[in-house]
């Protein structure tokens, strides 16, 4: 890269790319990446879209133009979609919930019917 196209934007300048030649070759495969953005200090990441890059280093600019520009963002990550692991659609029985454990479900609980009880007795006390 030659030096009168180093680009001004601070947000290139601020990750402190290697300057050079471009690591990137014609017609060479660029990765797929997951972005993941927090709105709000505290706030969990949410999942907000892939992309496709070359690297890490690009694939962290290519997020924050194409999705940390729009709303607000304190915080981005972006993992290589290969990086990803998760359980097989066919082993979603592992998660259902066993007869012993059915206090964990709040629905096995009839409190509206006490609240409906106790209204009733205060209405007519």
């Amino acid at each position: 890269m030659s030096e009168e196209n180093n680009s001004l934007d601070p947000r290139i300048q601020r990750l402190d790319l290697p300057q050079g030649e471009s690591t990137v070759k014609p017609n060479e495969y660029w990765g797929t990446f997951e972005v993941f953005l927090q709105e709000k200090r505290g706030k969990h990441h949410q999942h907000v879209g892939s992309l496709h890059a070359p690297d890490q280093d690009m694939a962290l600019i290519f997020a924050k133009e194409q999705y940390g520009r729009r709303g607000r963002c304190v915080n981005m990550w972006v993992v290589k979609t290969t990086d990803i692991v998760a359980f097989q659609l066919e082993d979603e029985d592992m998660f259902a919930t066993t007869p012993d454990k059915t206090h964990r479900e709040a629905g096995i609980y009839k409190v509206r019917d006490r609240i409906q009880e106790y209204q009733e007795r205060q209405k007519n006390a």
